[in-house]
C-alpha cells in the first residue's frame, strides 16, 4: 500500500526495526528480565544516597557560578560513555540512567537561571536531541523525544502561559497543534531518508506524539465521570480547572472549531484515499459524525488526523494511544457545553446509533448468503459470556434501583440543615454545593481508604423531624428514643452526609435558594438518601413542571 507521493506505508515500519548486531553480541546469551529488573532497582536505591551526599558535599558551589554546568556536563558524559559502552557490567549501566537525569536536571536549573525561559527550552531541547543522537537505546530515545516535545511546547507556549492563564487554551492549542504539525513533518522526511536517520527520526518522533496526544487530551478536560473520581485535592482541582478554562464564545473559539473539523475531515479523506475499500457512500455518515464532534470539540480532529497517520503507518501501539486520547476527548463533551445533560446524552446517542447502523449493515452486506442446506452455527462459549455479563449487569443495576426505591418508600424521614456553598456549575448544569454542619469529631475520622467500613453518625431528631447531627457513633451501641445513626459517604478526602451536590434543571436556580434544610430518607442500618430540599418552614421546594 502506498500513500500520496507512492511512499510504502509500511516502510516507518520496516526502518523502524533495529540494524542487526555484530556477531559477537548477538551469540550474546540475552539477560533475563527479573534479573535487569532487579539489577536496575539496586541501581535506583544505591544511586540516591549517592547522590544526596555528593550534594551535600559540593554544598552551595552547585547553585552557584558555573557549578550546574560543570556537574551537569560531567555527570551526562559519564552516562553517555557508560551506555554506548558494551562491556560494562549490568548494575553499572543501569546506574546511568539517574545520572542522566540528574546530569540533565543540573544544566535545566543552570540553564533557566541565566536565560531567558524560551531560549533555554530551546537549548536543552537541542541538548536532548544531541543525546538521542549519542545513545543508540530506541527506549530512552523516545523519552529523548518526549522531552524535546515538552520543551518545544513550553517554547511555544511561553512561560506566562503555561499554567493556563487568562488566554492560555488558545495558546495552548497553538502549541499542541504545532507540535502535532512538526509530527507529520518528521513522518515526511522520515520516507525519504535513510535507515539509520529513520531508526533516530522514529523513536523521537513517537515520544513527541505521545506528549501531544496527552496535551490535546488535557485541553479537552476531564472525561465523563473522572473529574468526580478525582476528588477534591490537588490533581482535582487542577484538572476541572483546565477542564473550565475554554472561553468559548469568542472568534480564536470559532477558528479552533473550524480547524478541528478541517483536521477530522483530511483525517478521512487521507485513509479512504489510502485504503479503496473505505471509498463508499455509506460511509460518508461516519465521516460527517466525526467531523461534526470534532466541531464541538475543538482538540478532537488533532487526535483523529494523529490517529489516522499511525494507523496508515502500521504504527499500532501510538494508533492505540490516539484512540485513548480521541475516546477521552469525546467523553470531554459531557463537561464542555453548557446543554442540558439530557440534550447531551441524546446527541451521544444519536451519534453511536448512525455508526451501529452502519457497522450492522455493512456486516450483513458483507456477510454471504449461507447455502440452505447448511445449519445455522451454534453460539459458542463467548457469546454466552457475553450473554451471562449481560444478564449480571443488568440484575446488578436492577438491584441498585430496587433499594433506592425501597428506602424512598420506607425510610424514615429526616430534616437536616445545610448551608449551600456554591450555587451554579456550568460545567455540569446546575446544582448546589451542599455543607452540612457536621459534628467537628467527624473530621478526625481515618479518612477513606484507612478504614474498611463507612463510619456512622449520631443523629437525634426532634417533633419536626429535624435531626441534630451529634458525633460518631460505635456500631453496637443501643440507641436512646429520637435517636437514629446516618452513614457517612466519602468525598474530597474526608466523609459527608450522602452527597455534597444537589442537581436541578437549569434555569431553575432561584428556586433552589430558599433550600435551607436538605430531606433525607433513612433506613434503620444508617443508609440514607437525599431525596428533596425544604425551606425554612420545612416545606418542599418542587422542580419547576415541565412544558
Amino acid at each position: 500500500m502506498r500513500d500520496a507521493n507512492g511512499d510504502e506505508l509500511g516502510r516507518p515500519v520496516a526502518v523502524g526495526v533495529r540494524p542487526a548486531d555484530p556477531p559477537a553480541v548477538a551469540a550474546a546469551a540475552p539477560r533475563p528480565w527479573p534479573v535487569v529488573l532487579l539489577t536496575a532497582l539496586g541501581a535506583w536505591l544505591a544511586a540516591i544516597p549517592l547522590l544526596i551526599v555528593v550534594g551535600m558535599l559540593l554544598g552551595d558551589w552547585i547553585s552557584r557560578s558555573a557549578g550546574p554546568y560543570v556537574v551537569g556536563l560531567l555527570v551526562l558524559a559519564g552516562a553517555v560513555v557508560v551506555l554506548r559502552s558494551r562491556s560494562v557490567p549490568l548494575f553499572v549501566e543501569q546506574l546511568a540512567v539517574p545520572a542522566l537525569l540528574v546530569g540533565g536536571g543540573s544544566l535545566g536549573f543552570g540553564v533557566f537561571r541565566d536565560l531567558p525561559e524560551r531560549a533555554g527550552a530551546l537549548l536543552l531541547a537541542l541538548l536532548a536531541l544531541g543525546l538521542a543522537l549519542a545513545i543508540a537505546r530506541d527506549w530512552l530515545r523516545v523519552l529523548f523525544g518526549a522531552l524535546m516535545a515538552g520543551l518545544l511546547g513550553f517554547a511555544l507556549l511561553g512561560p506566562r502561559s503555561f499554567f493556563f492563564g487568562r488566554h492560555g487554551m488558545d495558546e495552548a492549542w497553538l502549541a499542541c497543534h504545532g507540535l502535532l504539525l512538526l509530527w507529520l513533518a518528521a513522518m515526511w522526511w522520515q520516507a525519504r531518508c535513510r535507515q539509520d536517520t529513520a531508526v533516530l527520526i522514529e523513536s523521537l518522533a513517537a515520544g513527541g506524539l505521545l506528549v501531544t496526544l496527552t496535551g490535546l487530551a488535557w485541553l479537552a478536560g476531564m472525561s465523563f465521570l473522572v473529574g468526580g473520581t478525582l476528588g477534591g485535592g490537588l490533581v482535582g482541582e487542577v484538572a476541572r480547572g483546565v477542564a473550565s478554562d475554554a472561553s468559548r464564545g469568542h472568534l480564536a473559539w470559532a477558528g479552533m472549531q473550524g480547524t478541528s473539523a478541517l483536521l477530522a475531515a483530511l483525517a478521512a479523506a487521507w485513509i479512504a484515499r489510502a485504503w479503496p475499500l473505505l471509498r463508499q457512500l455509506a460511509l460518508l455518515p461516519v465521516a460527517l459524525v466525526a467531523v461534526g464532534l470534532a466541531w464541538l470539540l475543538p482538540t478532537l480532529g488533532a487526535v483523529l488526523l494523529a490517529l489516522a497517520g499511525t494507523l496508515l503507518g502500521q504504527r499500532w501501539r501510538l494508533a492505540a494511544a490516539a484512540a485513548v486520547a480521541a475516546v477521552w476527548v469525546v467523553g470531554s463533551f459531557y463537561y464542555v457545553l453548557a446543554w442540558p445533560l439530557a440534550h447531551k446524552a441524546l446527541l451521544l446517542v444519536a451519534a453511536g446509533a448512525v455508526l451501529g447502523a452502519l457497522a450492522w449493515g455493512l456486516l450483513r452486506r458483507a456477510t454471504p448468503a449461507a447455502p440452505a442446506q447448511v445449519s445455522a452455527p451454534r453460539l459458542g462459549p463467548a457469546a454466552a459470556w457475553i450473554a451471562g455479563a449481560t444478564v449480571l449487569t443488568l440484575g446488578v443495576a436492577g438491584f441498585a434501583i430496587w433499594q433506592k426505591q425501597d428506602l424512598i418508600a420506607h425510610g424514615q424521614p429526616v430534616y437536616v440543615e445545610l448551608a449551600p456553598v456554591d450555587p451554579r456549575s456550568l460545567m455540569q448544569g446546575d446544582f448546589m454545593r451542599l455543607n452540612f454542619r457536621l459534628p467537628g469529631e467527624v473530621w478526625k475520622l481515618a479518612p477513606p481508604g484507612v478504614v474498611a467500613k463507612r463510619p456512622l453518625v449520631l443523629a437525634r431528631r426532634d417533633e419536626r423531624g429535624v435531626a441534630r447531627l451529634i458525633g460518631p457513633h460505635s456500631p453496637g451501641t443501643p440507641l436512646a428514643a429520637g435517636e437514629l445513626v446516618i452513614e457517612l459517604s466519602p468525598k474530597n478526602g474526608g466523609w459527608t452526609l450522602v452527597t455534597d451536590a444537589w442537581f436541578f434543571r437549569e434555569g431553575d436556580g432561584q428556586r433552589w435558594e430558599a433550600a435551607k434544610y436538605g430531606e433525607f430518607r433513612v433506613a434503620s442500618d444508617g443508609r440514607a438518601l437525599l431525596v428533596g430540599m425544604a425551606d425554612a418552614e420545612l416545606k418542599p421546594i418542587l422542580p419547576l413542571e415541565s412544558p
